[in-house]
């Protein structure tokens, strides 16, 4: 068995190529098998998971891209495999290398060994896969960030794939944020009707009220509130998301009631709505828009309205705030995250009172679990229906998400506020008035 500290030590030589990608990996060759085309091996024989690389333009990425993005380009492109987990699934797989290894570039002399062993000819970067999105300085040297016309490209590149895709994979309820788990043997589609229902307790609706529903996806929000006799509008960026959402409504006999609008949500140009619910849109806005964000939702609100943001937060305050390189390039282009104190900073600076917060980080990696069964169930049809690169994009990004969520690095937050009189009045209950 090679062990990472004797693949260190032959940095002053030539490494293997199995050496080179355990190295790579954080050298986790205690638990993992690695192996490459050139015939070498590391790692003991009777392990369960590993990795195997399978082709040169593997090595190029790793070499060219050393850490995260480079593994993800290996990965999506087939030039490396992951070896005893699905690819709808992977979860056990980075779920042991999260606890024995912190993805890193590796260091100036570790690189500059990597690079002696492979050759010369593997330093010439290989095009990245078709997937990956353009690095964040082609993106800001052709639109502004958080422009409408970046975000409409932005929210393109991740809900523009195929509806027939998502059913499969988030299932009837077709909806993608947090579930949230009344018992912890609940099925996912009973936790996402538990979770609107949550959110339309908190925002008081009642029949004959209005709600707005930014960033409304696949108008799940918004067909809960008109079942229950409220007036719900619903915006989106994803034209397919809009077409889904209007036939879904259609289908229900919600049209009286229920609209939802292909448009960024600052077009929206209604007011006086008596709640305005904002389910995972904060996560694209970018952080230094949320005062003007928070501003217009405010706007949108009648006195003494109610809002609810649901968001995923990081761990803390002061962390960066962008997506790593993987979820950059493949799965949210823009997206940034900061934590629960900086978001409710700024709905208080906007004028709203906060009235409470709430933490569902567990529920999160719970409802990534049930989201990436339901994609390795349907993988044959996920790959005809999108390519095995997209569906391995996916499997890749649900899996490292629930690793993230259970080991506390990424949160979910709900945060309800008032848009209070200019007396502070808000005629409210004394104590929470919704159900757990």
């Amino acid at each position: 068995m090679t062990t990472i500290k004797e693949a260190a030590r032959a940095t002053a030589g030539k490494l293997s190529l199995a050496e080179i990608l355990a190295l790579v990996t954080g050298g986790a060759t205690g638990s993992l098998r690695f192996t490459a085309y050139d015939g070498s091996c590391a790692g003991p024989e009777d392990a369960v998971l590993g990795m195997d690389l399978l082709t040169p333009r593997g090595t190029t990425y790793l070499a060219t891209a050393p850490g995260e993005l480079g593994l993800a380009r290996a990965y999506v492109s087939g030039d490396l495999e992951a070896r005893g987990v699905p690819a709808g699934d992977p979860y056990e797989l980075l779920k042991l290398l999260a606890d024995k290894v912190k993805f890193s570039r590796p260091s100036a002399r570790l690189l500059a060994g990597i690079i002696r062993s492979v050759g010369i000819e593997h330093l010439v970067p290989a095009p990245p896969p078709p997937l990956e999105a353009l690095p964040r300085w082609r993106r800001i040297a052709e639109g502004l960030r958080h422009s409408k016309a970046r975000d409409a490209e932005a929210i393109h590149h991740h809900y523009d794939v195929s509806n027939k895709f998502y059913e499969w994979v988030l299932g009837p309820s077709m909806t993608y944020t947090c579930a949230i788990y009344p018992r912890p043997e609940a099925a996912l589609e009973e936790a996402q009707d538990n979770k609107y229902r949550l959110i339309f307790e908190k925002l008081r609706l009642q029949p004959g009220d209005r709600l707005l529903d930014v960033g409304c996806g696949w108008g799940g929000m918004v067909r809960y509130a008109a079942r229950r006799g409220v007036r719900a509008i619903g915006a989106t960026l994803s034209a397919e998301q809009a077409c889904w959402a209007q036939q879904a409504i259609e289908a229900e006999g919600l049209t009286e009631l229920a609209e939802v609008r292909h448009c960024d949500y600052r077009d929206v140009r209604e007011t006086g709505f008596d709640a305005v619910s904002s389910i995972g849109l904060t996560e694209h806005i970018g952080v230094k828009n949320y005062p003007a964000y928070f501003g217009f939702l405010k706007s949108k609100l009648r006195t003494g309205g109610l809002l609810l943001n649901h968001c995923i937060t990081r761990n803390n305050n002061t962390a960066h705030f962008r997506a790593s390189s993987f979820t950059d390039r493949y799965v949210f282009p823009d997206g940034e995250l900061t934590g629960s104190g900086r978001i409710t900073s700024d709905i208080q600076d906007a004028g709203f009172e906060v009235l409470h917060t709430e933490n569902f980080r567990t529920h999160y990696a719970m409802t990534l679990r049930d989201w990436c069964r339901n994609l390795d169930a349907h993988w044959d049809e996920a790959v005809n229906e999108v390519g095995v690169a997209r569906a391995k994009v996916w499997g890749l990004y649900m899996a490292a998400s629930r690793v993230a969520f259970e080991h506390n690095n990424i949160q979910l937050h709900h945060v309800l506020a008032a848009n209070l009189d200019a007396r502070g009045a808000d005629g409210l209950p004394l104590r929470p008035w919704w159900q757990p």
